[in-house]
């Protein structure tokens, strides 16, 4: 295999920064790169289709997300690659490759954010931009081994960011260092500098965990000892997701009385009515 210099992540390079500020800003000295959804004023958005890239102009303006990080102080250093129009969950792009994944060379990247993931994982910028509609995010950062945040729908704008399901579309980020991760989220959700608020409950849904194949002393065990570390163990709750999701939403009876004949073998009936009715959802908006 032909280890590319950029691991295939980059659709385009540049470097974007705003004028030096005199005051230290939040993100000073650290590089991003962009997924090539979002508008960047002088560059074609290409949406990961060359004939879309071919038929459209260069952006007039710069899309808010990432003009909010250059007001911090970070570089951006290019737009990455992504799967065509956002639209699979698996990195490839037949028209212009396959991102590399760092983290496991001979496996595919996740997307659609592949190569916003690949630049982090490859430690090529210190965080990236992606979207994340049905987890465009988390999905190519745990196949990269690095970290995805998906944010609540609307808490980041998605001005100046092509649409691929507007009642799902999110703006996230990726970053290897968690530190990282966390200054970015503050810069993006225009929170100010205090300390967090202490959770009154986390739940740990048992269910859900069971559902790997990782062992839990590298899951579970890991995690409850790490929130009872940060805020005690009283906050820590061990529940059933999926009844849980049963009880709280009822109207989800239709879609596991109708899924029954499919239900897949240790999937909870409710959370996979859950991803049915999103599926439906998105096939419709």
């Amino acid at each position: 295999m032909v280890k590319r210099l950029d691991y295939g992540a980059f659709m385009e390079k540049f470097s974007l920064q705003l004028s030096p500020s005199q005051h230290q800003l939040p993100l000073s000295g650290l590089t991003f790169a962009v997924k090539d959804i979002f508008d960047i004023e002088g560059y074609v958005t290409g949406f990961g289709n060359p004939d879309w890239a071919k038929t459209h102009s260069a952006a007039t303006s710069t899309a808010p997300a990432v003009m909010d990080l250059l007001t911090a102080g970070a570089t951006c250093l290019g737009k990455t690659a992504m799967d065509e129009m956002a639209y699979c969950m698996y990195g490839v792009n037949k028209h212009y490759g396959t991102p590399t994944n760092p983290c496991a060379p001979d496996r595919v990247p996740g997307g659609s954010s592949s190569g916003s993931a690949v630049a982090v994982a490859a430690k090529l910028v210190d965080f990236s931009l992606g979207t994340d509609t049905g987890a465009s995010v988390r999905v190519p950062a745990s196949y990269c081994g690095i970290l995805g945040f998906r944010p609540s729908l609307g808490a980041v704008s998605t001005v100046g960011v092509l649409p691929m399901s507007q009642s799902y579309d999110t703006v996230g980020w990726l970053a290897r260092d968690p530190m990282i991760l966390n200054r970015i989220g503050r810069v993006l959700l225009h929170l100010p500098d205090v300390d967090p608020i202490k959770p009154s409950q986390i739940i740990i849904a048992e269910d859900c965990f069971r559902l790997s194949t990782i062992p839990s002393d590298r899951t579970v065990q890991v995690l409850v000892k790490s929130i009872e570390k940060l805020f005690g163990a009283q906050c820590v709750k061990h529940a059933i997701l999926g009844d849980l999701v049963k009880d709280k939403v009822p109207s989800l009876q239709h879609f596991m009385d109708k899924g029954n004949e499919d239900q897949v073998d240790d999937i909870p009936p409710s959370l996979a009515a859950l991803s049915s009715a999103m599926r439906l959802l998105q096939r419709n908006i």
